[in-house]
């Protein structure tokens, strides 16, 4: 008696080899990823690109011919840390950025730079360069205004321009620390600190320059005052005179003891006290 496996040898080796075929040939994209189809070393198709004409979904391939290269399709990160960048007012500043994008032409990007971090490393001198040449131009206090968003908008328009010959486009930049320094930043306190004192120096010298000018202004003011009403009265002249005169002389303190350590000793019917008495 046969056996199934001496009948239908043949048919099962066929039956397997086109099983491992079909295995071989079907690969999987994806909603995350796009893909390149390379054959022969040359890029021969795309799958799920972004604005293509595929989906993600299931495809087949030429076995042994045809290879899939698989590209992110989702936002990649950039970063720039730490690099001591020179300012428009030569300030050694430390910067902390970083850049995100997306691969939108994957066949140019396979053939320029290979994968997402052969992208990666080609874009990594350019945002510094871009950095550098576009913070030169800039003071620190202007980087801590609304000029910082005109900054970060020249330099991702610079790097979009330089990632596009890569297949990648620059979403956005960012800036997440400017800072100085250690020993510059002391030295910029110090500098800050000393442009405030002297600021307010000059507000309180132009204080005192204006209450000296208010208070002449005011005894001018007084004694035009007291001369127009002396000249009308000059009785009243003399009293007001000699109630002043009394004052500086029996001068007391706030609990009501002499301030001065002498004594005064007058008659009742002195001239000086004519005024004190009542007397014209």
């Amino acid at each position: 008696m046969v056996s199934v496996w001496d009948k239908y040898r043949a048919v099962f080796i066929i039956i397997g080899i086109a099983i491992v075929a079909l295995m071989m040939s079907i690969y999987i994209v994806p909603e995350e990823e796009q893909a390149v189809i390379v054959r022969t070393g040359e890029p021969v198709g795309t799958v799920n690109t972004i604005g293509g004409e595929t989906n993600a979904g299931l495809y087949l391939r030429v076995p042994f011919i045809d290879s899939v290269r698989r590209i992110e399709k989702r936002l990649l990160d950039l970063e720039m840390n730490d690099q001591e960048v020179l300012s428009a007012d030569q300030q050694r500043l430390l910067v902390n950025a970083y850049a995100r994008f997306r691969i939108v032409d994957p066949v140019r990007m396979v053939e320029r730079a290979g994968t997402t971090d052969g992208v990666r490393n080609a874009l990594e001198p350019i945002l510094n360069s871009v950095l550098r040449q576009e913070l030169g131009r800039r003071t620190f206090q202007g980087m801590l205004t609304a000029e910082r968003g005109n900054a970060l908008a020249n330099v991702r328009a610079n790097l979009d321009r330089q990632a596009r010959q890569y297949g990648a486009e620059v979403v956005d930049v960012k800036i997440m620390r400017t800072d100085l320094p250690d020993a510059p930043l002391q030295s910029a306190f110090r500098r800050m600190e000393s442009d405030r004192e002297r600021e307010a120096r000059t507000i309180r010298a132009g204080g005192s320059r204006d209450a000296r000018i208010i208070r002449a202004e005011a005894d001018a003011e007084a004694a035009r005052t007291y001369a127009d009403s002396f000249g009308q009265d000059p009785d009243f002249y003399d009293f007001y005179r000699a109630m002043q005169s009394y004052d500086q002389t029996f001068e007391t303190g706030r609990d009501g003891d002499a301030q001065s350590e002498s004594s005064i000793i007058l008659s009742p019917d002195n001239e000086y006290l004519r005024q004190f008495r009542g007397q014209r």
